[in-house]
């Protein structure tokens, strides 16, 4: 009976990891005052939860009891180490008369705001930009370095480094754990808004692994999203939120039962969430009204298009062109000109969007990018030309590391096939 009720214990444990681990880091980073002690925190905490909760039963509020176990636990762990080091004795005492004298900064609502200070300690100016985004996709989000290094076309033993690298940054530089003032807090959000842009991306649609999306991940950047606009409602932060609200609605009708992936043009619109439709769109006005927007902006513009699109044919490809024209002129990117030649191939023809395709791949920046393969592929297919876009699907294949995306190429393969 023990065991059983051990093992009962034990899952719940390991959901409430997957649910709170990041909100508890993130308050152990903040009352500890370092990224490599609060993670030992943490990992002390649950092993504490383990050991306790069979005999005293989970506690009502599991994150508040783990995050002063770790902290606890640090106190006791520093006290033992203290007879080597009178400096860490200090550091024991301070922390213990905190505990003590606990302040506003122990108050629930500081606790929920702590992802918040995490994110813009991540995205200092003080770090690189790629690294900003490392940093906070390991320890806000709670991606492994093996995804990350992924998402960045590196190793992971060097991305690995750069993170340890950008703690030491931070603990030594005293970069400050706090959401930043008025007078600076612009200057800081576009690093915020790119960070939390990409959290979502890899939430709606994962780099790797054996599903499309990761809905713990894109819920945690649209809830980011939220509090930004309501920090600071720039109209950029307003049309990020619009977009991710927007891509959001899609979710349910983007996999099919057993998990296969749905195209666009595929997909039943009555699984569409109108709720988040209708909310994404009045965003986006907002955000358009403003004559101040941005990329973000013009993304979410061209997904409320799709949104109030009865049915694929009934798509405005005229007005979705027009808006990556506008897109590329504020941001050229070869990925924003792929999307666009997207765009043309619906509204002018196949062979139209096949040739900007080939154009773009042909410059280099994409020539291993699966998507811009699997554009071509489908260019072809519906040109009638099966033996290239078998080709095409192929190579795509090869660059996919996502397994329900490698089975729709391999089910375009055998359809191309048969």
């Amino acid at each position: 009976m023990a065991e059983s009720a051990a093992s009962e214990v034990a899952l719940v444990v390991e959901r409430v990891y997957r649910e709170e681990s990041r909100h508890v880091l993130a308050t152990l980073i903040r009352l500890l005052g370092d990224f490599d002690r609060a993670e030992e925190a943490l990992q002390m905490a649950f092993a504490a939860a383990l050991d306790q909760w069979p005999r005293e039963g989970v506690p009502a509020n599991p994150r508040s009891w783990l995050i002063s176990a770790g902290r606890f636990k640090t106190i006791d762990a520093l006290r033992r180490r203290a007879r080597f080091d009178a400096s860490i004795a200090r550091m024991a005492d301070e922390m213990a008369r905190a505990v003590e004298h606990p302040s506003a900064a122990e108050s629930p609502a500081a606790i929920e705001d702590d992802r918040l200070r995490l994110v813009f300690t991540c995205c200092h100016p003080a770090l690189a930009p790629d690294v900003q985004v490392a940093l906070t996709l390991r320890t806000v989000c709670g991606l492994t370095t093996e995804e990350i290094a992924h998402a960045f076309l590196t190793k992971p033993a060097t991305l690995a480094q750069r993170i340890v690298r950008a703690k030491g940054k931070i603990r030594d530089a005293g970069i400050p754990y706090e959401v930043p003032g008025p007078g600076d807090l612009k200057d800081r959000l576009d690093a915020v808004l790119h960070v939390v842009y990409l959290v979502y991306n890899e939430g709606y649609s994962a780099s790797s692994g054996d599903v499309v999306t990761r809905h713990d991940l894109s819920g945690e950047a649209i809830r980011l999203g939220r509090l930004l606009v309501e920090l600071l409602p720039e109209p950029e932060a307003v049309g990020l939120l619009a977009l991710m609200l927007l891509h959001e609605s899609r979710r349910v009708a983007r996999t099919s039962a057993d998990g296969e992936i749905v195209l666009l043009d595929e997909q039943d619109r009555s699984l569409w969430n109108r709720q988040l439709i209708a909310e994404g769109c009045q965003l986006v006005e907002r955000a358009l009204s403003s004559r101040r927007f941005g990329t973000y902006s013009l993304q979410a513009a061209i997904s409320a298009v799709h949104a109030e699109a009865d049915s694929a044919a009934s798509t405005d490809w005229a007005q979705i062109t027009g808006l990556y024209d506008a897109l590329l002129r504020v941001h050229p990117s070869p990925v924003v000109a792929l999307n666009r030649a997207a765009a043309v191939g619906m509204r002018d023809g196949p062979a139209a969007g096949l040739a900007l395709v080939d154009a773009i791949i042909e410059q280099g920046e994409l020539a291993e990018y699966r998507l811009a393969h699997a554009c071509r592929a489908d260019f072809l297919r519906r040109l009638g030309q099966p033996a290239e876009a078998v080709a095409a699907y192929r190579h795509a294949l090869s660059l996919s590391r996502q397994e329900p995306e490698r089975r729709f190429f391999e089910r375009r393969l055998r359809e191309l096939s048969g």
